[in-house]
């Protein structure tokens, strides 16, 4: 029995069928259990931001482990510490950080912030986007705006209203003096990478302000320099009441973040939430190294400059398949003028190549930081390839 007739024996079949089992990596490569080798487009998921078995990585999470793995809440650590405070100098006003071990954790977090900040007035509402997604656990599914995933488990508890995307008319005839918190992503990922228009996020913050709302934003895919800024947000000089990370943030390692900035970061009391594992020592450990190499090795300007060149590539291939390709830096969708993504996913991955069809018009990438001219130039070979396999220039098979 081989490695993925094992896991569909073992585990949960939640994830449906999986086609590869990956055993290890370097850069933005991984390889099989068969020892094909692949170039990694979709990064964990917006996760391995230092791509695979990066140096600094490896030595802060060996360091660590060998010290001292794991504390619990019952005790301060000094790399949780240090992480909060380098978090929190990446923002331009004060605040506070509660680590997570996953950004459905720290989405959960937030509203629980959102709850306490609004029972005095009796604001029980919350707004959210149609599309968006902010986990799976129930308080986090309570607030995604996709039915597919979410109707099956209603009801939640929490009154959640859905507003178009981008729709800065619907935010506003929606927030009121009941409303709570608004949570919104600044690019909406399983949407298919899409960003809102122009003054989008500042109109949201306008807006609650005007009812007395938190503005909560979610930047677990967004965050830690993918789209060339720390966060998404700061690009639009937008400041949050509060920020929710993940992914990326400890390079692999499961961590999380929610921060409460200005006065949010002091609403929880003793007892008003916990987590055995957030603020792990390896996983923070992890984090500030990451923070390191992002700053020290300008992977934000290389985020900026490969995603550009990625586009640059892409409107020159001038495939009739492609419509358009949207995002920022080295988080984008491509757009298809069918619902194909699918299909062109298989493509590539038949050629070595790896992404992710996120929608059925839409082809993520998402891939490590590092990344290089020869791994984008080798992305968009294949990429012209798996198009015309799947959708010949001259029209469909």
């Amino acid at each position: 029995m081989n490695l993925r007739q094992r896991f569909a024996e073992a585990l949960m079949p939640n994830y449906g069928t999986v086609e590869l089992a990956l055993t290890h990596g370097e850069g933005a490569v991984v390889y099989d259990v068969d020892g094909k080798d692949y170039l990694d487009f979709i990064g964990g998921i917006a996760t391995s931001v230092l791509g695979h078995a990066h140096p600094a990585l490896v030595a802060a999470v060996g360091d660590q482990v060998a010290k001292i793995a794991h504390t619990s809440n019952l005790f301060i650590n000094q790399p949780a510490v240090e992480l909060a405070e380098r978090l929190l100098g990446l923002f331009d006003v004060p605040g506070k950080v509660f680590f997570t071990n996953s950004g459905a954790e720290a989405n959960e977090c937030a509203l629980k912030l959102a709850m306490i900040h609004g029972r005095p007035d009796g604001r029980t509402r919350f707004v959210a986007a149609a599309d968006g997604f902010h986990g799976r656990t129930l308080g986090a599914l309570a607030l995604t705006g996709k039915d597919v995933i979410r109707e099956p488990f209603a009801p939640f508890g929490v009154d959640v209203t859905f507003v178009p995307y981008g729709d800065v008319a619907a935010l506003a005839e929606t927030v009121d003096h009941t409303v709570a918190a608004v949570f919104l992503e600044p690019l909406q990922g399983e949407a298919g990478v899409k960003p809102p228009p122009a003054g989008y996020l500042s109109t949201a913050r306008t807006v609650c302000d005007n009812a007395g709302a938190l503005l909560v934003l979610d930047e677990i895919q967004s965050g830690m320099g993918r789209t060339g800024a720390w966060f998404a947000h700061q690009q639009e000089n937008v400041t949050p009441d509060v920020v929710t990370m993940a992914k990326g943030l400890a390079g692999g390692l499961p961590m999380g973040a929610c921060i409460g900035l200005g006065p949010v970061g002091d609403l929880f009391g003793p007892g008003a939430h916990g987590s055995t594992f957030g603020g792990n020592p390896v996983s923070a450990a992890a984090a500030l190294a990451v923070l390191d190499t992002i700053a020290n090795d300008g992977l934000m300007d290389n985020a900026v400059t490969m995603g550009r060149r990625l586009v640059d590539g892409m409107a020159a291939m001038g495939h009739p398949l492609v419509q358009s390709v949207r995002g920022r830096g080295l988080w984008l969708g491509i757009v298809l003028n069918e619902e194909l993504a699918g299909t062109v996913v298989t493509a590539l991955r038949d050629r070595g190549v790896l992404a992710n069809a996120v929608r059925p018009d839409v082809v993520r990438v998402a891939p490590p930081l590092i990344v290089t001219e020869a791994d984008v130039d080798r992305f968009l070979l294949e990429l012209a390839h798996a198009a015309d396999v799947v959708y010949p220039r001259g029209g469909r098979p």
